[in-house]
């Protein structure tokens, strides 16, 4: 858990990814944890398939608009969406991200869509990358609508908020059936890049 209390986070993913959902279970928890909070909701093309992107200020009295390379953490939940927004990521930055695609309407095949181990190779050269496939774990977890709750466990080692804060809001927003899911969902992200980490941490 960050204790810093600060965090500028920007979720990025495509329409029908839920990243409106992950974006109010941090923003309402930070409220429940006394932390002020700015959101901006950027939907763009919000249609299925269409980029959408969220801005999550934790801690600051600022505007609700993460200026380009402030944020301090990429979350992204489709791999395209990562390098299209990759400026608004500090220099210093994390990335993490979802490593299952969502091929556009116009992308008849995969042949068409960028190799997602160079997305993932080209961001490490620059930033502290950490991939998981969000979606398996989603489907391991009982439902594949559950990605992004995964993402919101994955990115939870980052946020000043605590776990059992998040689990609360966690069981606030979602529909009441997928309540036990999505709780195993969160916990299968936050398991996952802690493990990332722990790797990452013993590489020389």
């Amino acid at each position: 858990m960050n204790t810093n209390n600060k965090l500028d986070l920007v979720i990025a993913g495509v329409g029908g990814q839920g990243t409106i959902l992950a974006s109010d279970i941090i923003g309402n928890s930070s409220v429940l944890e006394n932390l002020p909070v700015r959101a901006a909701e950027t939907h763009g093309m919000a249609q299925r398939g269409g980029s959408v992107i969220n801005h999550v200020r934790i801690g600051t009295d600022l505007g609700s608009m993460i200026p380009e390379q402030g944020a301090d953490v990429l979350l992204a939940l489709e791999p395209v969406e990562a390098i299209r927004y990759i400026n608004y990521l500090s220099e210093n930055g994390i990335v993490v991200l979802n490593t299952k695609p969502v091929y556009p309407v116009t992308v008849t095949s995969s042949d068409q869509y960028p190799d997602v181990s160079e997305i993932i190779n080209t961001l490490k050269k620059k930033y502290e990358v950490y991939p998981l496939d969000a979606s398996e774990l989603a489907i391991k977890a009982g439902h594949p609508q559950s990605m992004n709750v995964v993402m919101v466990g994955a990115v939870s080692s980052y946020l000043p908020i605590g776990k059992n804060r998040l689990e609360e809001c966690i069981k606030d927003l979602v529909p009441p059936k997928t309540v036990d899911i999505n709780l195993k969902a969160f916990e299968l992200g936050k398991e996952n890049i802690s493990r990332l980490i722990e790797t990452s941490a013993k590489k020389p």
